[in-house]
Formats: C-alpha cells, structure tokens, sequence
C-alpha cells in the first residue's frame, strides 16, 4: 500500500485511513444506541483504556502495555455482561435494515395470522380498521401525516389502536414488514365512490384511493356492517372471512418478497 503521509515516525496509508473511518462510525453508532444511559459512562472508561492501549503499544511502555493487556484479556467478556441491553438493541436495529430484510424475510405468514386475526375481532365488534401493508416502495408522506408508533405489530395493539375512544382510531395504520410505523394517517381517497351498486364510505375509499397509487395492500373493516374488505393495485374485494383474509395476505406477501429479491438479483449482476 502506498504511503501517504507520515505522523512523526507513524507511515500513514489509504487503507490505514479508511479504517481509522470505519472504527469512527461504528464507535459514533454505538455512542448513539447508548448515549444516556448508565452504560455511557463505562464506554467513556472503554475508550480511555483503548486509546491509552495505543500510546503504550506505540512508545513502548512495558508496565504499562502489561498492565493494560491483563484488561484487555477479560474486557470482551465484560463488554458482554455489561451492554448486553444496548447490544442487544443494536442487534434489532441492524436487523430493521434494508440490507438485512432482503437476505433475511420475516415469515409472511406471521404479518397475515395477526392482521386477520385483528381484522376478524374488530369485524365482530363492529370497531372500523384501516390497516395498510407496505409491499414495496415507500409512502413516507403518508407516513408523516399521522403519529409515528414504530412498534411491532401485535393483535393487541391493532384492537387498542382502531378502539373507538382511542385518539388513534381515525385514519390508517401503516405496517412495513412486522413493524407499525405509524397510526392515525391521512390517505388520497379514491375517486370510485360505488362498487357493485353500493355506495363507498370514507374508509373505503381511502383503502382504495393508496391502493391505486402505490404497492400496497388496504386492509378495511367497516363500522356499519362488520365485514372485511381487502385493495389491491385499486382492485377492491368485499365480503372476506377470517381464513379468505388470511389467505390472500399470505400469498400477496410471499409474492411481493419474491419479487423483491429477484430485482435485488437482477441490480446485483448489473453492477
């Protein structure tokens, strides 16, 4: 590797370069996950002994580098005990990536068993849902119009959500793989305002209206009636049961992440 420039007595390389910025961003990134809590404090400690490591492992300090390598025999385990909260939240955090859902799919079966499971209780109480599935593609905009929830997706937090004196019922919940991004969200109504003679409400309507415009599925239960309805690619479907919904979801979604990976194939070649 060619030498760039030298500190002192330190050759410095491109490569010595692109590491020492790799090391940066993952210990920032750490910083970040952990940055008021009580494990601040120990990686503020970390740190110190790692870069006082490097001075003694550069101007050779013999005690010193002794005493620092009996630290460094036992600190991975330390860490371990120590930041296991904050590595186990940095583990979901690179697991929500992009990158990480194209090599590792959720089970779509899962996202379908809770959604009509929902769908199906809410049905029979005649509470009125509106749960939209982002298949691929992005409606941030949609996103930020309602209140960010970032959970995972539950049936128990879909009933509390669409509960009518819950101040989250109006508008939709927008999920994106097993995640709830965001509730409450304001949706382009279709401009069909009947399907098969019978007039379309609200929630109907804005169920179809994203449907037309974006990848996604509309998942609506109606609060007159009860039943289940499903839009796709501005294509509505009344009138499912619990096992119709559940079916249609788990076949729509297994395509989708079909159809994903083959295109992240397909963009990997061409590069």
């Amino acid at each position: 590797m060619i030498e760039l420039f030298k500190i002192s007595f330190l050759p410095v390389t491109l490569l010595d370069i692109i590491d020492i910025i790799l090391v940066t961003i993952i210990f920032y990134k750490v910083y970040t996950i952990i940055r008021g809590t009580i494990a601040a404090q120990i990686f503020y400690g970390l740190i110190f002994v790692l870069i006082l490591s490097f001075i003694a492992q550069t101007v050779q300090f013999i005690a010193l580098g002794w005493l620092l390598k009996l630290l460094s025999d036992i600190w991975v385990l330390a860490f371990i005990i120590l930041f296991q909260p904050e590595i186990r939240r940095m583990l979901v955090i690179i697991g929500r990536t992009p990158l990480m859902r194209i090599f590792f799919k959720n089970d779509p079966s899962n996202v379908s068993d809770i959604i009509s499971e929902a769908a199906y209780e809410l049905a029979q109480i005649q509470h009125g849902a509106l749960i939209i599935i982002v298949k691929s593609g992005g409606i941030r905009g949609v996103v930020e119009t309602g209140e960010i929830i970032d959970a995972s997706i539950s049936k128990n937090l879909l009933k509390s959500i669409f509960f009518p004196r819950s101040p989250l019922h109006d508008g939709a919940v927008i999920i994106r793989n097993d995640i709830i991004e965001a509730a409450r969200c304001t949706l382009p109504l279709s401009s069909d305002t009947k399907k098969d003679g019978r007039v379309l409400g609200m929630r109907h309507r804005a169920g179809l209206g994203i449907s037309e415009i974006a990848d996604v599925i509309s998942v609506i239960v109606s609060e007159e009636t009860g039943s289940i309805s499903v839009a796709e690619n501005g294509i509505l479907k009344t009138g499912l049961s619990k096992e119709s919904l559940r079916k249609y979801l788990n076949e729509s979604l297994k395509k989708s992440n079909e159809k994903n990976f083959r295109s992240f194939l397909k963009g990997s070649k061409r590069n």
